[in-house]
């Protein structure tokens, strides 16, 4: 068999699992390009060495993984044995191979590590920092105050169509990981800011061009991932912010201000939309890290 034709059909096993984890389990574009780049770097390592995707041995992932050790962080080598082992995993199921070669590879151990937030001070002046005079700044202010509203994930925020916000009902729903839907209050400010910029300032963005999403760009079309993302660290030093800056922080700050001001775990876990409660217990570590200082700093036995 050419190398040509090893590569196609290593190509077309990895399209075909990919196509598996997008129908089966319906996981976000972001997730699916990390487990093809993944495998497509360990199918060019393997054809590299002679050998075919479907005939790797344990051997070969550890010999692998040798290699990948001294260059990469465990984070992402934990992230490429998940990759692997699913997609041998998914191989066997095919029957396409009989013996899994990840069977005996271990993951790193990750230290866990608490979410980077942002105190109520430093929220507040992020808020205040777009010019609300400016059909763009009251777009701006309006995405803000929604995403530290309803702690949302950027690729949500960005996704959000007009028909997926009641004003009336001050609720919005969201569409999340795996495709699933969720309802999520959105607060009066939040209510306020986007009843405005809906009046002032999209019809103006817009100019008689049509569009679904609720925040649009000049050119009429939905915000990228990446566009937002500049936009927040842009408001973020003028706001004098100097903590590393991201849409993500914004969320944790959501979730870490619900808890220190007396919120129910599982009521956070719903309105961020984790499936599992461990993913959201991460946050009392946080809270709990506050009040540790609070009580150092004013408590006279501190």
């Amino acid at each position: 068999m050419s190398e040509q034709t090893l590569t196609l059909q290593c190509s077309l096993e990895i399209d075909l699992f990919i196509d598996h984890l997008w129908l089966e389990d319906g996981l976000a574009k972001n997730t699916l390009d990390s487990y093809r780049l993944d495998l497509c770097a360990f199918a060019l390592w393997v054809t590299e060495h002679n050998k075919q995707l479907l005939a790797v041995e344990q051997a070969d992932v550890q010999q692998y993984l040798a290699v990948k050790f001294p260059l990469s962080k465990p984070r992402s080598i934990s992230r490429l044995i998940a990759s692997l082992r699913r997609f041998y995993r998914y191989l066997i199921r095919e029957n396409k191979m009989s013996l899994d070669p990840t069977l005996q590879i271990q993951s790193p151990k990750l230290p866990r590590s608490l979410p980077k937030s942002l105190s109520e001070d430093e929220v507040l002046a992020l808020l205040n920092a777009p010019n609300v005079n400016d059909r763009i700044g009251l777009r701006d202010k309006a995405m803000i105050e929604l995403l530290y509203a309803c702690g949302l994930r950027v690729t949500e925020l960005v996704g959000v169509k007009v028909t997926e916000v009641s004003l009336s009902d001050g609720v919005v729903r969201v569409t999340g990981k795996g495709s699933k839907t969720r309802l999520v209050p959105m607060g009066e400010e939040a209510v306020d800011w986007i009843s405005r910029y809906l009046s002032e300032a999209r019809p103006a963005i817009l100019q008689k061009r049509l569009c679904d999403v609720l925040f649009v760009t000049n050119r009429a079309d939905e915000m990228t991932r990446q566009g937002f993302w500049y936009l927040i660290k842009r408001y973020a030093l003028l706001a004098g912010i100097t903590k590393h800056m991201s849409p993500h922080v914004l969320r944790h700050a959501f979730a870490t201000h619900l808890l220190n001001h007396g919120a129910d775990l599982r009521v956070v876990q719903m309105l961020l939309g984790h499936s599992d409660i461990s993913t959201t217990q991460i946050y009392t570590h946080v809270a709990r890290e506050r009040l540790k200082k609070l009580h150092s700093v004013h408590h006279p036995r501190g």
